[in-house]
């Protein structure tokens, strides 16, 4: 038997699931945490990467005159962007691998 064969009758182990409202509370409280959850390290470590370069270019592009939220928009807007996609692949890994019943079609 070659290594790469596997036994038959095994199966992979499925992903480590979260339910999908905590990956959303973990998200909202803790900017790209979210996707880490999701087994998406790397695309966490590009939202908070953008959310830092986006802040700091909104921030030197607008006047003081502007409010907390106007000056850091740019960060906000991938704050809020990164909420979403965490929930939404949460939400389909759950619905995907079984965790939860589909209803039933008439």
């Amino acid at each position: 038997m070659n290594d790469q064969e596997k036994p038959q009758g095994t199966t992979e182990a499925p992903p480590r699931l979260m339910h999908p409202y905590l990956v959303l509370v973990i998200a909202i409280l803790f900017p790209g945490v979210g996707q880490v959850m999701n087994n998406m390290t790397l695309r966490g470590l590009a939202m908070i990467s953008f959310m830092v370069l986006l802040g700091w270019v909104t921030y030197y592009t607008t006047t003081p005159e502007h409010s907390y939220l106007g000056r850091y928009a740019g960060g906000f807007f991938v704050y809020a962007i990164s909420i979403v996609d965490a929930y939404r692949w949460a939400r389909y890994r759950w619905v995907f691998f079984g965790k939860q019943k589909l209803p039933n079609k008439p």
